[in-house]
């Protein structure tokens, strides 16, 4: 008898506790994914700003051993300072030099 009983004992979730789980992780969803949305072009601007400070180091590189500031980032390329593909920010936006002055537009 005691067996029957044991093996008659059903423990688990029921369907409306499922839902209510599955309800909470669906609200939170909808309140993270907007502000991970916002913050990717914020991380976007951070990069560049990052990419056109490490070419700004290049550039004192070059300024260091050739005693000249270079007339362009093509000088830095083939020079080896920096690659072709580190002349773009991931938000699309090109690094160049303007009157010595590394920026980005």
């Amino acid at each position: 008898m005691f067996l029957f009983k044991k093996l008659k004992k059903n423990e688990g979730f029921t369907l409306i506790e499922m839902l209510i789980v599955l309800l909470i992780i669906s609200i939170l969803l909808i309140v993270i994914i907007p502000n991970i949305s916002k913050q990717s072009e914020n991380v976007k601007s951070t990069g560049c700003k990052a990419q056109v400070k490490m070419v700004a180091g290049q550039v004192e590189a070059y300024t260091l051993k050739h005693d000249t500031r270079p007339s362009s980032v093509e000088d830095l390329v083939n020079e080896g300072y920096v690659n072709q593909n580190q002349l773009t920010c991931k938000s699309g936006e090109r690094i160049t030099i303007q009157n010595g002055e590394v920026t980005s537009s």
